[in-house]
């Protein structure tokens, strides 16, 4: 049976719009399939004769809708798959004029209320259509079984021409024996590893599970050709690739599992959360709910890392501050000067940390690698950790023990030493009198024509040349109180004039302590 159902009381059809905690929404009239007549059988059945019901929805959102519209739909009993289709008008729009772009995703009979009791699905402007049953459903969807209920599909108007965005949403409800769910299978914690050593890995990924367009397997694959011992799994507000990666771990990859918090006022990292965890992305800046999924990301093992926090795409540049932040990715795929600027709003913030005596954000990078020809591992974070395992990563990560480089090729080792026969190295503390003499070590491998630069909270106090191999030793004698820390920039020669040349490598600080 095939119906039509227009949305009633106007172009959106509301029942309410709903402004509190979180990001508005709206409810549109719900979708019922009570009265449906019966059509023709499609064989696909699993023990019935009931056939197909599909409803077909349509309306048009104005300019200024909310950030979320609901689109209630009674489920009956006895139905074994949802599946849902859309399209919408990709209106022509001026130059500088934002266009329509409408992003969709479930919620099942728990409900649309924060935290994601309901979730059952997101898959944002990547797919046009999508299903749901027991045994199986659309990457990005979690499979189960589709129970009586209200189920609710949420669309999201990211962009609205001046013109409205029309759109279509076709439901279509199949009925037999439910099916059943497997249990997931998801990533050990524990990598065989080399026991204490810096390890390699990218921890912003996309696959088929949001946007992206390579399998896990792919990614797996390229991850081992880039020399990563570690990755993670961040896909776009959805928690599905974690159970995706069976047979794709050993010995020498640990795969973690996380997501991509796609807020409207910014991206997060959920990084090396437990197997299994969603976490919300329905707020905004303004209805201060960003601390409490920040702590439920923690609680769940995880690291809080925004993500590309200068990036001009609508929706990704940063508006939650870095007071919740384990980390930030101030180098997000090939360098770009969002990343410089990235990278120099977190020294910022590194100098109002050592005078102020607070607490410091280590910086990581990674490669948010989508599809061909994006790179897996360009950047990467080589973090110093105990072992291959999702805590000593964690713990490494959180504490600064880290770098970033352009690939495997690059290898370095930083430190400083003075004092009382002290040493520090990434992300430690020196402790020596204010005047005593201190000197900083940079071993590098693999950055020809590249120079490097110490990096201070006075500025850049030292450059240098590496001889042509790219392999050498540079060496820089100060004081705690003429530098609070010192981080090394590798960078190659400047191909834009006024820009500072792309780093082959970045470290996080050493502190110097009088």
């Amino acid at each position: 049976m095939t119906g039509s159902h227009t949305p009633q009381n106007g172009p959106l059809g509301r029942r309410g719009l709903l402004v509190g905690t979180a990001a508005t929404a709206l409810t549109l009239s719900t979708v019922s399939f009570a009265n449906a007549a019966p059509g023709e059988d499609n064989g696909k059945g699993g023990g019935t004769d009931q056939a197909d019901l599909t409803m077909t929805v349509r309306g048009t959102l104005p300019t200024g809708s909310p950030d979320f519209v609901y689109l209630p739909v009674e489920v009956p009993h006895g139905v074994r798959e949802i599946a849902v289709s859309y399209t919408y008008e990709k209106t022509p729009v001026p130059a500088g004029t934002q266009g329509n772009a409408l992003d969709i995703g479930i919620f099942d009979e728990g409900g649309t209320e924060l935290g994601g009791r309901g979730f059952r699905g997101w898959s944002g402007g990547a797919r046009a259509g999508f299903f749901i049953r027991a045994d199986e459903a659309t990457p990005g969807y979690v499979a189960g079984p589709v129970r009586a209920g209200t189920w609710t599909i949420a669309l999201g108007p990211y962009t609205v021409a001046p013109e409205g965005l029309p759109y279509e949403v076709t439901i279509t409800l199949r009925f037999g024996e439910p099916g059943t769910t497997s249990a997931p299978g998801y990533p050990p914690e524990r990598a065989k590893g080399r026991g204490r050593a810096w390890y390699r890995g990218d921890c912003h990924l996309h696959s088929v599970h949001s946007d992206g367009k390579r399998t896990p397997a792919e990614i797996a694959t390229a991850a081992r050709a880039a020399g990563l011992d570690f990755i993670n799994s961040s896909e776009h507000n959805t928690h599905t690739a974690h159970s995706a990666w069976q047979g794709l771990w050993g010995d020498d990859l640990l795969i973690l599992t996380g997501e991509e918090i796609t807020t409207r006022n910014g991206h997060v990292i959920a990084l090396a959360t437990d197997p299994g965890t969603f976490v919300d992305w329905r707020y905004r800046a303004r209805d201060n709910r960003f601390g409490h999924y920040a702590k439920a990301v923690r609680r769940a093992g995880g690291l809080v890392v925004p993500a590309h926090p200068h990036a001009t795409c609508i929706g990704c540049h940063w508006k939650f501050g870095f007071g919740e932040a384990d980390a930030v990715e101030v180098w997000n795929g090939p360098y770009t000067p969002e990343d410089e600027i990235a990278l120099a709003e977190w020294d910022n913030s590194l100098v109002a940390a050592v005078r102020a005596s607070k607490p410091w954000v280590p910086a990581m990078g990674n490669s948010d690698a989508h599809r061909e020809p994006d790179k897996v591992g360009l950047p990467q974070t080589v973090v110093l950790a105990e072992e291959l395992s999702r805590d000593a990563i964690v713990a490494g990560i959180r504490s600064g023990h880290s770098y970033i480089t352009e690939s495997s090729a690059v290898s370095l080792s930083f430190g400083a030493s003075g004092g009382r026969g002290g040493h520090a190295g990434i992300g430690e503390r020196l402790r020596a009198d204010a005047d005593s003499p201190v000197t900083v070590r940079l071993e590098v491998t693999g950055a020809p024509g590249c120079t490097v630069h110490f990096v201070t909270d006075q500025g850049t106090l030292f450059t240098t040349a590496l001889p042509e191999s790219g392999s050498g030793t540079v060496e820089w004698h100060t004081t705690p109180a003429y530098a609070a820390y010192v981080r090394a920039e590798v960078r190659h020669p400047s191909t834009v004039p006024g820009l500072p040349g792309a780093p082959a490598a970045l470290t996080n600080p050493v502190f110097l302590e009088g």
